[in-house]
């Protein structure tokens, strides 16, 4: 997939939960850094369901891009 053809992500559009998936793609980093930012406290995840799967707040990674101030 070239670069004309990838969707745009605009914040206004995210969801408050982001996925594992879309935090890595909005970071540019690897899945398994963002399970291991998690582990580290760095940036915190909330478990959802039976399966324990991750979610992470949108205002957590704007404020780890230095775009929003922190409020906890």
């Amino acid at each position: 997939m070239d670069q004309s053809t990838k969707k745009k992500i605009r914040l206004e559009d995210l969801p408050d939960l982001l996925t594992v998936r879309e935090v890595s793609e909005l970071l540019r980093v690897s899945p398994l850094t963002i399970k291991r930012w998690g582990k580290r406290g760095k940036l915190p995840a909330i478990r959802i369901n039976s399966r324990g799967d991750r979610r992470y707040k949108k205002e957590a990674v704007l404020w780890l891009l230095g775009m929003q101030a922190k409020e906890e």
